[in-house]
């Protein structure tokens, strides 16, 4: 065995309860075989740059970013987010045609959570297709600050993603439309939000062996959720148990385990959509292969 699949794969994902639910048992020695983890907590909008800037071993990325890095890393066939029904939704503090009228979104402001991000590009896709006067400025946040902000009136819409799916009510927020439910209503394909990615240079052997370990973990926090609760909790800031339950249910399902024909169908064709729209770089071919 070389240096090089002896030492610890530098790992960041986010604390997000997907993420901790999918790594538990691998981060934790419970994966027979499989390499050792050094485990960094980093939100997605800090995992993008990170992967941009080549400084981890693996990390959990938007499939946004991929047209950046891949010269760099490979994306590994399991243990990322894809699904139906869990799309980014844009939330307004009026409800229906009352938040602006017939002029929609055309001159408004607009908060998202980043401009390398899936959610972003399933926002300006149907954007592009449904707002024929354009939207106005776009403003970056964190994600934690954008349903505050929508509230304060700081901007006139936001694009939400994960556990604010469930919890926007709360701040008195209405749906304007729902990213996910436009994309799959004109593709038919599921939602391809967070992938997984690690080094070339990590060599196919380790690389085959990674994507083993992590499709290994999945189903080790299938066959016994309760044993990945601990860890899912102690990351999950302060949500509530059944929330994050909610969410580890939309993100964690059959493309988790393996990305299969639809998943390499649902990211090929959002980066294509987003490469002709001006959005990314086109992909090169057999960017997306493995290892």
């Amino acid at each position: 065995m070389t240096s090089e699949q002896q030492r610890s794969l530098r790992i960041a994902y986010s604390p997000c309860p997907n993420d901790t639910f999918v790594f538990d048992a691998l981060a934790h020695g419970r994966v027979p075989g499989a390499p050792a983890l050094d485990v960094t907590f980093a939100d997605i909008d800090l995992t993008n740059g990170m992967a941009e800037r080549g400084e981890f071993d693996v990390l959990k990325v938007s499939y946004a970013v991929l047209p950046y890095v891949l010269d760099e890393y490979a994306l590994l066939p399991c243990g990322g987010a894809l699904g139906r029904g869990c799309g980014p939704l844009v939330l307004t503090r009026e409800a229906g045609a009352r938040a602006f009228g017939s002029g929609g979104l055309t001159g408004r402001t607009v908060a998202v959570p980043s401009e390398k991000s899936t959610a972003y590009l399933l926002f300006r896709l149907w954007a592009a297709e449904t707002l024929p006067g354009g939207i106005g400025e776009i403003v970056v946040m964190p994600f934690h600050e954008i349903m505050p902000a929508v509230r304060d009136g700081k901007v006139d819409a936001g694009l939400v993603i994960h556990e604010a799916r469930f919890t926007y009510q709360n701040y008195g927020l209405h749906k304007l439309a729902d990213m996910g439910e436009h994309w799959e209503r004109t593709t038919g394909l599921p939602i391809p939000l967070g992938a997984i990615i690690a080094k070339r240079s990590l060599g196919a052997e380790t690389l085959t062996r990674l994507a083993e370990s992590v499709r290994a973990s999945v189903r080790a926090a299938w066959d016994d959720p309760e044993a990945s609760r601990p860890y899912v909790m102690a990351h999950a800031q302060e949500m509530d148990p059944a929330v994050a339950d909610q969410h580890i249910g939309l993100y964690v399902n059959e493309f988790t385990a393996d990305l299969g024909e639809d998943g390499y169908a649902a990211i090929r064709g959002l980066l294509t959509r987003a490469a002709a729209e001006g959005l990314v770089p086109a992909l090169g071919p057999g960017a997306l292969s493995f290892p």
